[in-house]
């Protein structure tokens, strides 16, 4: 079985699981994440690869993270994560990427992150759910992080933390390499 098959089956599970956990209908899970009803469907019966933004849109719904829902293995509580496990969920033809590192629920969804974003990348991102929180802390170049409107320039070394509930993107307006690590709290449905 292929990657891609492995993590298909894997969300058709657990998007299953948690949604039948939290007593959702298709309909219910549907209107919250705002994805269509047959989308679910397709999902839930592996026929279908979803984007990323369909993936984040359903866990941020269900109140879990991407890793839980791509999750393969139901592991002890130490889960250690091999490098060639992490999952890319985003690149660019110009070699900008993020990586999913870990995560867990912490009561929510805990997520770890590593990016790369190349000379004159941006990575935009919609709103999370209200008391999201982003911490980054960037290890080469700069990073230029746009929030509700407003530019924050976050330097080699420094690190920076935000309210995600709103628009926001990062951005690479340099002339070299921007790295970060990044950590994801989202805080759990009520």
């Amino acid at each position: 079985m292929s990657d891609l098959d492995l993590l298909t089956q894997s969300l058709a599970r657990n998007v299953k699981r948690w949604r039948a956990e939290r007593g959702f209908t298709l309909d219910a899970l549907a209107a919250r994440a705002g994805v269509s009803r047959g989308m679910l469907i397709q999902i839930e019966q592996a026929r279908t690869n979803p984007s990323i933004g369909t993936i984040v849109k359903i866990g941020d719904a269900l109140g879990i993270s991407v890793t839980t829902l791509l999750d393969y293995e139901q592991g002890p509580r130490v889960r250690i994560v091999p490098a060639e496990q992490a999952v890319r969920l985003w690149h660019t033809e110009a070699g900008s990427y993020n990586r999913l590192l870990a995560g867990t629920e912490a009561p929510g969804p805990l997520e770890m992150w590593d990016w790369r974003l190349m000379p004159g990348d941006r990575s935009p991102s919609d709103p999370h759910p209200a008391g999201t929180v982003e911490l980054v802390h960037v290890t080469a170049g700069r990073l230029t992080i746009t929030v509700d409107g407003v530019d924050h320039d976050v330097p080699t070394g420094a690190s920076a933390s935000f309210e995600a509930d709103t628009p926001h993107t990062y951005a690479n307006d340099g002339d070299v390499p921007m790295e970060m690590v990044m950590a994801v709290s989202v805080p759990p449905v009520r």
